[in-house]
Protein backbone atom coordinates (compact mmCIF):
# COMPACT_ATOMS: atom_id res chain seq x y z
CA UNK A 1 0.00 0.00 0.00
CA UNK A 2 1.17 3.77 -1.02
CA UNK A 3 1.70 5.95 2.25
CA UNK A 4 1.91 9.97 1.69
CA UNK A 5 4.92 11.19 2.48
CA UNK A 6 5.42 14.26 4.63
CA UNK A 7 5.03 17.47 2.54
CA UNK A 8 8.85 18.32 2.54
CA UNK A 9 9.91 14.99 1.39
CA UNK A 10 9.93 14.17 -2.34
CA UNK A 11 6.56 12.00 -3.15
CA UNK A 12 6.92 11.79 -6.77
CA UNK A 13 5.69 7.97 -7.65
CA UNK A 14 5.93 7.81 -11.27
CA UNK A 15 6.11 6.21 -13.30
CA UNK A 16 4.93 2.84 -10.93
CA UNK A 17 1.31 2.22 -10.89
CA UNK A 18 -0.54 3.89 -8.31
CA UNK A 19 -3.90 4.60 -6.49
CA UNK A 20 -4.25 6.91 -3.78
CA UNK A 21 -7.07 8.98 -2.30
CA UNK A 22 -6.52 12.04 -4.07
CA UNK A 23 -8.53 13.81 -2.11
CA UNK A 24 -7.33 13.23 1.14
CA UNK A 25 -3.88 13.89 0.24
CA UNK A 26 -4.41 17.02 -1.68
CA UNK A 27 -6.29 18.17 1.66
CA UNK A 28 -3.02 17.20 3.83
CA UNK A 29 -0.34 18.95 1.15
CA UNK A 30 1.11 22.20 2.50
CA UNK A 31 3.13 23.03 -0.40
CA UNK A 32 2.54 25.61 -2.74
CA UNK A 33 3.10 22.84 -4.87
CA UNK A 34 4.13 19.18 -5.00
CA UNK A 35 4.72 16.60 -7.59
CA UNK A 36 3.04 13.37 -6.46
CA UNK A 37 3.13 11.36 -9.79
CA UNK A 38 5.21 11.90 -12.98
CA UNK A 39 5.06 9.99 -15.90
CA UNK A 40 5.92 10.04 -19.79
CA UNK A 41 3.13 11.59 -20.70
CA UNK A 42 1.16 12.70 -17.45
CA UNK A 43 1.64 14.71 -14.54
CA UNK A 44 -0.20 15.10 -11.05
CA UNK A 45 0.94 18.18 -8.50
CA UNK A 46 -0.66 18.85 -5.37
CA UNK A 47 -1.03 22.65 -4.62
CA UNK A 48 -1.71 25.15 -1.89
CA UNK A 49 -2.74 28.61 -2.54
CA UNK A 50 -2.66 30.51 0.59
CA UNK A 51 -5.19 33.19 1.37
CA UNK A 52 -4.45 36.37 -0.50
CA UNK A 53 -2.14 34.37 -3.18
CA UNK A 54 -2.60 33.37 -6.13
CA UNK A 55 -1.30 30.70 -8.86
CA UNK A 56 0.72 33.49 -10.79
CA UNK A 57 -0.26 34.76 -14.40
CA UNK A 58 1.27 31.97 -16.20
CA UNK A 59 0.57 30.12 -20.13
CA UNK A 60 1.83 26.75 -21.07
CA UNK A 61 1.95 26.81 -24.72
CA UNK A 62 3.11 23.15 -25.35
CA UNK A 63 0.44 21.40 -22.61
CA UNK A 64 -2.97 21.07 -21.57
CA UNK A 65 -3.77 21.28 -17.93
CA UNK A 66 -6.68 20.18 -15.04
CA UNK A 67 -7.31 21.70 -12.33
CA UNK A 68 -9.51 20.40 -9.75
CA UNK A 69 -10.37 22.40 -6.43
CA UNK A 70 -10.72 20.37 -2.99
CA UNK A 71 -11.16 22.94 -0.41
CA UNK A 72 -11.22 26.97 -0.57
CA UNK A 73 -12.54 29.90 -2.64
CA UNK A 74 -11.28 31.73 -5.76
CA UNK A 75 -11.41 33.50 -8.86
CA UNK A 76 -10.37 32.26 -11.68
CA UNK A 77 -9.01 34.30 -14.93
CA UNK A 78 -8.12 32.92 -18.76
CA UNK A 79 -7.77 34.48 -22.10
CA UNK A 80 -5.77 34.29 -25.14
CA UNK A 81 -2.94 36.91 -24.09
CA UNK A 82 -2.15 38.09 -20.93
CA UNK A 83 -3.60 41.15 -21.16
CA UNK A 84 -6.78 40.06 -22.00
CA UNK A 85 -8.22 37.90 -19.64
CA UNK A 86 -11.61 37.74 -20.77
CA UNK A 87 -12.91 34.37 -19.07
CA UNK A 88 -13.35 35.00 -15.15
CA UNK A 89 -14.96 32.71 -13.24
CA UNK A 90 -15.69 32.28 -8.94
CA UNK A 91 -14.59 28.86 -8.19
CA UNK A 92 -15.08 26.75 -5.00
CA UNK A 93 -14.87 22.90 -3.88
CA UNK A 94 -15.29 20.19 -6.18
CA UNK A 95 -14.90 22.72 -9.07
CA UNK A 96 -12.97 21.68 -12.09
CA UNK A 97 -10.91 24.17 -14.73
CA UNK A 98 -9.86 23.12 -17.39
CA UNK A 99 -7.05 24.82 -19.44
CA UNK A 100 -6.27 24.47 -22.75
CA UNK A 101 -2.32 24.45 -24.06
CA UNK A 102 -1.90 28.13 -24.95
CA UNK A 103 -4.08 29.86 -22.68
CA UNK A 104 -2.83 32.70 -20.05
CA UNK A 105 -4.57 31.58 -16.10
CA UNK A 106 -4.73 32.67 -13.05
CA UNK A 107 -6.12 31.39 -9.99
CA UNK A 108 -6.20 33.60 -6.95
CA UNK A 109 -7.16 32.87 -3.51
CA UNK A 110 -10.18 35.21 -2.26
CA UNK A 111 -11.58 32.72 0.50
CA UNK A 112 -10.45 32.73 4.36
CA UNK A 113 -8.28 29.62 4.18
CA UNK A 114 -5.88 28.37 1.84
CA UNK A 115 -6.78 26.76 -1.53
CA UNK A 116 -6.25 23.00 -1.88
CA UNK A 117 -6.32 22.07 -5.59
CA UNK A 118 -4.22 18.90 -7.15
CA UNK A 119 -3.76 19.93 -10.99
CA UNK A 120 -3.05 17.17 -14.02
CA UNK A 121 -0.43 18.51 -16.97
CA UNK A 122 -0.41 16.49 -20.29
CA UNK A 123 2.45 16.02 -20.92
CA UNK A 124 4.20 16.67 -17.83
CA UNK A 125 5.67 20.63 -16.62
CA UNK A 126 7.81 20.12 -13.88
CA UNK A 127 10.41 18.04 -13.23
CA UNK A 128 9.98 14.76 -11.41
CA UNK A 129 10.41 15.48 -7.84
CA UNK A 130 9.40 18.96 -7.35
CA UNK A 131 8.31 20.28 -4.11
CA UNK A 132 8.36 24.08 -3.97
CA UNK A 133 7.00 24.82 -0.20
CA UNK A 134 6.08 28.28 -1.02
CA UNK A 135 5.06 30.58 -4.50
CA UNK A 136 8.52 32.31 -3.52
CA UNK A 137 10.49 28.85 -3.70
CA UNK A 138 8.62 27.84 -6.89
CA UNK A 139 9.39 31.53 -8.72
CA UNK A 140 12.92 30.96 -8.04
CA UNK A 141 12.89 27.51 -9.27
CA UNK A 142 11.51 28.77 -12.26
CA UNK A 143 12.89 31.69 -12.95
CA UNK A 144 10.62 34.23 -12.35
Amino acid sequence: MNTYRHHTESADYGSEPFVVNISRVTRQNRCFRTALWTGEHLQLTLMSIPVGGEIGLESHPNLDQFLRIEEGNGFVKMGPCREDLCYRRNVCENHGIFIPAGTWHNLINTGHKPIKLYSIYAPPQHPRGTVHETKAIADAAEGH
